[in-house]
């Protein structure tokens, strides 16, 4: 854009509508230049005005002509179309985009170099330090989780701390930037922050050091009473009402609100936190708190739910702050409950009750860990039958928010994958080492300072065996779909070949993102010996991999397929098939008639109390019909009874075309 100097008419005109300026010079504008759209505005250093010829419409429907009205400027840019009105102290050394509306602000300002967040050391997990994970705008859940626990790599940390570090330079300016189309209006003091377009700030009442990585098609939303500071804002994320971010990230589509409190956090995709507070706290992707009583702290979470009163205690008074938790994924904590730290609980596992002696369940998933008469007692691979763990796992692909066209972490959704599939096999193997070394006639067992009932051991092991028959029935179903049996048994087992040599191994969830640990070495090795060069190249390893996850699958399910089956792939024939495919249509079809049963449970006539509050036994009836509906409508019930349909057809397929060989 070229721009020119004022004439003496101009200065004349904008003297008369009461601007002023030392020293006018400095001023330089856009043709066409409209006096009659500045009012009431104090100019200082040096300024460039854009054009003017944008009507705003406010609140709506009143109409108001872009220009600058009862503003001090100081040495900033001003894009065309844009409108800056009742500003009540000043902007300064701010470049502002096309199409940006700032009216009724405090203020906004550079107070000199900044970063804009970028490089603010965030103290995750141990509030004393030691796992600081240093933020940047592009920060994703996999290189975080990296960053924090794999502290022991000198090497992975200097060079990725090196590439953070060379990244955070570059966003370093001593200007500040409004992007093309935000908005911010009714808000207080904004000091060093980054506003990225389509971003909307209504009624902020501090942002310092930050950064708003907005973008058009994922706007950020700064709302009421907002404090932030040292915080960085993904594309899509929100702050509202009365929130409070310190040294935080705030990851894509994630949102904390209704006075809602967070220090050294981070917080990924699609996290939903309301009322309560966090500490120090890795929050995965999906990590959802929404009550007043709630305080998460110092602990690792991802596709949690926190019920009300849930919460955690870092320190036994002696050297502090110091201990941590881990909650592995798709766990819920029930209202009221506690754990002392440090903790780890296994995947998709309900807490209930308080636990004080320091449990570890990650070998055992899916379960129960409930508080009676003061002790913690675990009933394995129960909630494989319940109707909210298969919910949770159908209505997270369905609420992830994220419209940016550059998602930055890597979500797999998979309620069975080789991470959940062998840790229930090393349960497995635990729960029979229990028996034997207590004796099956044992009534209970114990098993690090947790109580296990033995009907509840029995029963944990069926869950167990039905799911892995699930999901290696599954693997083979799906390799096998195109296959049409001509070639016989050894054409069946080339189909069954694994196409891809990865995935062999032990396997772990980095923050939602499940992929063999040998590949997670590789690339900290790489990373470490320079081979891998720049957060771009990493970022692009780690698609790959979540592109590779099924065939990857695969390799893992083939090489533990004799060790669950009894007999390798080499060796398998159609009828070998033919008995796996009985074996896994029997466990689709048990475990689904529990989640059936488990779901009537919310029909029964406990569940019914409260309805009908005024009226007769019918009345309560109808009531409750008309509220929650019948049980044989129920749109949950009807896909158990339409997954049990199409599973058994399928299998009867393969079946089929096996018969021939």
């Amino acid at each position: 854009m070229e721009y020119r100097h004022l004439r003496g008419d101009e200065i004349a005109a904008l003297t008369a509508a009461g601007c002023r300026c030392d020293d006018w010079s400095l001023v330089t504008v856009a043709d066409p230049f409209v006096t009659s759209h500045y009012r009431n505005v104090a100019f200082s250093g040096a300024v460039r005005l854009g054009t003017t010829a944008k009507v705003h419409m406010r609140s709506g429907a009143i109409p108001v002509s872009s220009g600058i009205y009862d503003a001090l400027l100081h040495d900033c840019t001003v894009g065309n179309d844009v409108l800056i009105r009742k500003i009540n102290n000043y902007i300064c050394r701010y470049d502002i985009a096309d199409d940006v509306i700032i009216e009724n602000v405090g203020r906004l300002a550079m107070t000199g170099e900044s970063t804009f967040g970028n490089g603010t050391e965030v103290s995750v997990l141990n509030e004393t330090g030691g796992r600081e994970v240093p933020i940047y705008d592009r920060l994703s859940a996999h290189v975080a989780y990296l960053l924090a626990m794999y502290r022991h790599d000198t090497a992975l940390m200097q060079a990725l701390r090196g590439m953070i570090s060379a990244y955070v330079e570059s966003r370093r300016s001593s200007r500040g930037r409004v992007e093309t189309g935000a908005r911010i209006i009714n808000s207080g003091s904004l000091q060093n922050v980054y506003i990225g377009p389509a971003a909307v700030i209504d009624g902020a009442s501090k942002l310092y050091n930050g950064s708003l990585m907005s973008e058009p098609e994922a706007p950020v939303y700064v709302g009421a009473n907002v404090l932030a500071s040292d915080f960085i804002m993904a594309a899509g994320s929100s702050l509202d009402d009365g929130a409070v971010a310190v040294h935080t990230y705030l990851g894509q589509s994630s949102s904390l609100t209704r006075l809602f409190s967070a220090h050294d956090s981070l917080f990924f995709a699609n996290c939903a936190c309301e009322n309560g507070e966090a500490a120090a706290i890795f929050a995965g992707p999906y990590t959802v708190t929404m009550h007043k009583s709630s305080l998460l702290i110092a602990g690792m979470f991802s596709f949690l739910n926190a019920g009300s009163g849930s919460n955690q205690s870092n320190h036994m008074y002696k050297l502090g702050p110091i201990h941590q938790g881990v909650v592995e994924r798709g766990s819920k904590t029930t209202s009221d409950s506690y754990v002392l730290w440090p903790a780890r609980i296994g995947a998709f596992s309900l807490v209930m009750g308080r636990h004080t002696g320091h449990p570890d369940t990650s070998r055992l998933p899916f379960s129960y860990l409930i508080e009676k008469a003061g002790e913690s007692y675990i009933v394995p691979g129960v909630n494989l039958k319940s109707v909210g763990t298969v919910r949770d796992a159908q209505k997270w692909p369905r609420r992830d928010k994220r419209t940016t066209l550059r998602p930055t972490d890597f979500i797999n959704f998979n309620l069975l994958s080789p991470y959940t599939v062998s840790k229930m096999m090393a349960g497995c193997e635990l729960l029979r080492q229990l028996q034997q070394t207590s004796g099956a006639t044992s009534q209970v067992y114990s098993y690090q300072g947790l109580t296990m009932t033995a009907s509840a051991l029995r029963k944990g092991l069926g869950y167990y065996s039905m799911a892995i028959d699930k999901f290696m029935g599954n693997s083979i179903i799906h390799r096998l779909r195109d296959f049409d049996g001509a070639g016989g048994d050894e054409a069946m087992r080339r189909a069954l070949e694994p196409t891809d040599a990865r995935g062999g191994g032990e396997w772990v969830d980095i923050c939602g993102l499940i992929v063999p640990k040998d590949e997670v070495k590789r690339l900290t090795a790489d990373i470490a010996s320079g081979e891998v060069t720049s957060l771009d190249a990493a970022e692009e390893r780690l698609r790959e991999l979540h592109a590779a996850y099924y065939d990857m699958e695969w390799t893992w399910v083939a090489r533990h397929f004799a060790d669950w089956w009894g007999k390798p792939l080499e060796e398998l024939t159609a009828a070998d098939v033919a008995a796996i495919v009985d074996r896994w249509t029997d466990s689709v079809v048990r475990l689904d008639r529990m989640l059936y049963d488990d779901a009537r449970k919310e029909f029964s006539s406990i569940a019914r109390i409260g309805f009908g509050i005024d009226g007769s036994d019918r009345r309560s009836e109808l009531d409750f019909e008309h509220v929650r509906g019948e049980f044989e409508k129920d749109s949950f019930v009807l896909m158990v009874l339409d997954h049990i349909e199409r599973k058994t057809a399928l299998g009867a397929d393969l079946k089929r075309r096996l018969q021939g060989l």
